[in-house]
């Protein structure tokens, strides 16, 4: 009798709590959002953006005809849903114009639903549906498999730009700021006293991004995150496909390729870093300032980045996953616009929302033979591969 006067008063509860729901929800749709076809910021002002090619770059971050592409070859389909009889689906067009919006101001979801007329949570899925698409679909095509040809590619342009010979990319990472993440204790808070999630980014010499991991804790630090990444255990167990060690130009000195990094990176046989200490000697000092001219490709990509979409000016405040998500579709669209719109050498100088990871003091010195490596490039630079303008860096 007892439970039947229990089951009895749990059902009434529960159907109080479904009618004072009920009551509460004035509106199927809120009076603001149901004129969202005919005054939100899509309709108003999309057409009359697409008339005047600089506004259109200055609102979306890119140029029409760079839009057009990205949405009729390549998240158009993937964005499309159905309509039903209650109302009609919101178009891939305006998908992918309110995650632009939203990735390339800074702007917050509050900012959009009432700019595009639509629901703070629905914004949510459509940033995090398109950030996802965008990744997927562009990945392939603007961050291709490593092959061989694809790395030689990629040294020619360092020797070209930066006189460094048998190099294949500069590595470095970044802190993307976030609000604290619910339950996570101090995982993600860093030495610089925020919370953040890490970018690390493998760059080639026209300040494209080969290679981004994205998400580790913000505790953590470049070397580490490198080692434990699947470019890093890729790089360890030599399945990267880096073409066979060749001879440094004009010489008879046969070198292995490799990446360049700052000081939190460990010395190895394909990971070089500058040389530590103060009173260097000169070949020393020349080695690094060489070694500077090709890891600063890295840093102005991060600046091109930064500058192109503005969500990483202010903390991320969205869940984790969708930190990653965002930030990993900025870093391929940095590809895609880099390559249909160029950049804009003014960003390239200054960073903004980005902070160095800390440097660990018992990094890894490296093994003698990665010594030599780079004792090898340091007497080529200091000798037959001299700059006139190296000289008192």
């Amino acid at each position: 009798m007892d439970n039947i006067v229990t089951l009895y008063m749990g059902y009434n509860l529960l159907v109080k709590k479904k009618e004072n729901k009920q009551q509460n929800r004035k509106f199927w749709v809120h009076p603001l959002l149901s004129t969202r076809l005919s005054e939100g910021a899509f309709t108003i002002n999309f057409h009359g953006l697409r008339r005047d090619p600089r506004k259109f770059f200055n609102y979306f971050r890119m140029t029409v005809s760079a839009y057009d592409e990205l949405l009729t070859t390549f998240v158009g389909q993937k964005l499309t849903k159905l309509d039903t009889n209650m109302r009609k689906s919101i178009t891939p067009a305006e998908k992918l114009a309110v995650t632009l919006r939203y990735l390339g101001s800074g702007c917050t979801f509050t900012d959009l639903h009432y700019s595009y007329k639509l629901g703070t949570s629905t914004i949510a899925q459509i940033i995090r549906e398109v950030c996802i698409v965008i990744w997927d679909e562009l990945v392939e095509v603007y961050m291709p498999s490593f092959t061989d040809q694809y790395w030689q590619n990629i040294s020619t342009g360092f020797e070209q730009r930066a006189n460094f010979p048998n190099c294949l990319g500069a590595v470095d990472g970044k802190h993307i700021r976030i609000i604290k993440p619910t339950g996570t204790g101090s995982q993600h808070y860093n030495y610089k006293h925020y919370f953040s999630i890490v970018l690390l980014a493998v760059v080639d010499s026209d300040y494209r991004f080969i290679y981004v991991d994205v998400g580790s804790f913000g505790k953590d630090s470049d070397s580490t995150i490198f080692k434990n990444s699947s470019f890093g255990t890729l790089l360890a167990n030599e399945s990267l496909h880096i073409p066979r060690p060749s001879q440094l130009p004009n010489t008879n000195e046969t070198v292995p390729y490799v990446f360049v990094g700052d000081e939190a990176f460990g010395l190895s046989k394909n990971v070089l870093r500058p040389y530590a200490g103060r009173n260097l000697s000169e070949k020393k000092k020349i080695f690094n300032y060489r070694l500077s001219r090709a890891r600063r490709y890295v840093e102005c990509a991060f600046g091109i980045l930064s500058n192109k979409w503005r969500i990483f000016h202010r903390p991320l405040n969205v869940t984790t996953d969708l930190a990653v998500d965002i930030t990993k579709a900025c870093c391929v669209l940095h590809n895609y616009v880099r390559e249909k719109n160029g950049y804009v050498f003014q960003d390239t100088l200054t960073i903004d929302g980005f902070n160095e990871i800390e440097r660990p003091n018992n990094i890894n010195r490296g093994s003698r033979f990665a010594s030599d490596i780079r004792n090898t490039f340091a007497d080529y630079f200091h000798t037959i591969g001299a700059i006139p303008w190296q000289y008192g860096k």
